[in-house]
C-alpha cells in the first residue's frame, strides 16, 4: 500500500473533486493534494523516509510545469521508482500516450479526466510492478 497519495492539478476544483473519490474509498487521510506542480516535487524530493511508496495522479497540461517536464525532472534527479506516477489527463493525443511511456520507471497507467473511483481502485489494488491503462 502507499503511504502517501499526491494529486497535481492546476484547476483546485478538479483536486478538490478527485479528493471526494478517493473519500469513497476511505483514503483521505493519504491525500496530498497541489496546484502547483513544482511544490509537489520538492515534497517528493525531500520526504521524511525516501523508502515509502507514493503513488502521483498527475494531471499533464498544466501553465507552470507540465506533467512531461515533471516526469522529466523526476528523471533528471533520478528519484526513486517507489514513486508511481498515474496520469490523469483530459488529452486524448495520441503523442500524449506515447511521451508518457518514455517514462515507464515511474508512469503506471494513463487514465481520462474525471478520476473515477474505478480507475483509483484498479491503481491502488494492482499487483506490483503491473502497469495498467495504456
Amino acid at each position: 500500500m502507499y503511504k502517501e497519495i499526491y494529486l497535481v492539478d492546476d484547476e483546485e476544483l478538479i483536486n478538490t473533486i478527485n479528493v471526494l473519490q478517493f473519500r469513497k474509498l476511505g483514503l483521505e487521510d493519504k491525500i496530498r493534494s497541489f496546484t502547483n506542480p513544482e511544490l509537489a516535487l520538492d515534497n517528493l524530493r525531500f520526504r521524511e523516509d525516501p523508502s515509502e511508496k507514493v503513488i502521483v495522479f498527475l494531471d499533464i497540461n498544466m501553465p507552470e510545469m507540465s506533467g512531461f517536464e515533471f516526469l522529466e525532472f523526476m528523471s533528471l534527479e533520478k528519484l526513486p521508482s517507489n514513486i508511481e506516477v498515474v496520469i490523469v489527463t483530459s488529452s486524448i493525443a495520441e503523442e500524449d500516450q506515447k511521451m508518457a511511456k518514455k517514462f515507464k520507471k515511474y508512469v503506471r497507467g494513463y487514465v481520462n479526466k474525471p478520476l473515477k473511483t474505478d480507475d483509483i481502485q484498479k491503481f491502488l489494488l494492482q499487483p506490483e510492478n503491473r502497469v495498467v491503462g495504456f
